[in-house]
C-alpha cells in the first residue's frame, strides 16, 4: 500500500503531461489537414520523361498521362 503514495501523483502527472501535449499540438495545428498527408503519401511527383510524353504523331487514342490529376479534382 506504500508504493500507491508514488504510483497515484506518478499516473497523474503523466496524465497530466499526456493532456498538455495534446492541448499543444491542437493550438498548433496539427489536426488541421488530415487528408492532405494521405494523398502525399500516394501522389507521384516523379516528373515523367520527355520520351513517354505524348507525342504528335501519335494517334490521340494512345494517350500518356502527362500531368498528375489534382487530388480533389472530379474526372
Amino acid at each position: 500500500m506504500d508504493v500507491l503514495v508514488y504510483l497515484v501523483p506518478l499516473a497523474l502527472g503523466l496524465g497530466g503531461l499526456g493532456l498538455a501535449a495534446f492541448l499543444w499540438s491542437l493550438k498548433t495545428g496539427q489536426y488541421d489537414d488530415l487528408d492532405g498527408a494521405a494523398w502525399r503519401a500516394i501522389m507521384d511527383d516523379e516528373k515523367i520523361p520527355e520520351s513517354a510524353r505524348l507525342q504528335t504523331d501519335q494517334d490521340a487514342v494512345s494517350t500518356v498521362l502527362t500531368k498528375p490529376i489534382d487530388p480533389g479534382r472530379k474526372l
